[in-house]
């Protein structure tokens, strides 16, 4: 059977190009110019990026989108993981379980963040009938408070997405192996740690991967449930983009600040591959 010619690769290509590479050209341009979104763009060269080196609302926000992106891949990966494994057996009333955990995959961000922000309210929510458990109900009224919420909205909302992710990873695992293991007398735990989790490599990597890029960028969860606040100590680098580009109309710095997200980004990913090891082994494969 013949491969397919570059022909059916065009669709893609030219969709690419114009909804990812085209924008990130303009925003790169745009990151050294001034622009208000009315008037004609002035290319003011590295201003914009001096700016944000100088500006301690930007570091911190920065450091504050690598610290959340950090607890998300901590407390998602291990609770997902288990998830997927489970999720691929055949354990009774596995199919029905699966499925109604799966919900909040079905929902939006600005209805999961809506809907957490009702649940949370400390007048009226759960904190409220629970103050034995919560003290005074507000957990967004603090920072350390306000960022363990968003971490686990992230986690209840995106965990099934991951799951997803390993359950199909765990079932292309050979049921040779674990026959072999349980004759060999190994047990479950010891088939998780030896046959498992080294066949779920790269759904590991991958899952990660898609961990850091929604992390770095989260932004409707920030703006419905704190609003960058208390304060600035939930001002991520994409809510501070917003607050820079639709409310201080500087499109130069948010575009500057958007081309950071995407270097960041791009750079954590291949770090992430880098110790993997997935290249060296693609190498010797292709080496073979």
């Amino acid at each position: 059977m013949a491969r397919p010619g570059l022909l059916w690769a065009v669709p893609a290509a030219v969709f690419f190009a114009l909804f990812a590479l085209v924008p990130l050209v303009l925003v790169a341009v745009l990151s050294f110019a001034a622009w208000d979104g009315v008037a004609a763009p002035r290319f003011t060269g590295f201003a914009n990026w001096s700016a944000l080196a100088r500006d301690p609302v930007m570091l911190k926000s920065l450091w504050l989108s690598v610290l959340l992106t950090g607890l998300g891949v901590v407390t998602q990966t291990p609770l997902s993981l288990l998830l997927g494994v489970w999720a691929a057996g055949r354990q009774r009333n596995r199919a029905v379980l699966s499925a109604i955990f799966f919900v909040p995959l079905l929902l939006s961000a600005a209805a999961v963040s809506v809907l957490w922000r009702a649940l949370l309210d400390p007048n009226f929510g759960v904190p409220a009938e629970l103050k034995w458990l919560f003290g005074d109900g507000n957990l967004l009224g603090s920072g350390t408070g306000a960022i363990g919420v968003l971490v686990s909205v992230a986690a209840w909302q995106f965990t099934p997405l991951h799951t997803l992710i390993y359950q199909g990873a765990a079932r292309a695992v050979p049921d040779v192996l674990y026959q072999a293991a349980a004759i060999d007398g190994a047990g479950r735990v010891r088939q998780f740690f030896h046959i498992t989790l080294p066949q779920l490599r790269n759904a590991i990597i991958t899952s990660v991967i898609l961990m850091v890029v929604g992390g770095l960028t989260t932004f409707d969860t920030v703006l419905i449930l704190t609003q960058g606040g208390p304060g600035t100590d939930t001002s991520i680098s994409a809510y501070y983009m917003y607050q820079k580009g639709f409310r201080e109309f500087d499109f130069g710095q948010s575009s500057a600040i958007a081309l950071l997200l995407v270097v960041v980004a791009t750079v954590i990913s291949l770090v992430v591959v880098r110790m993997s090891g997935y290249d060296r082994m693609a190498g010797t494969k292709e080496g073979m």
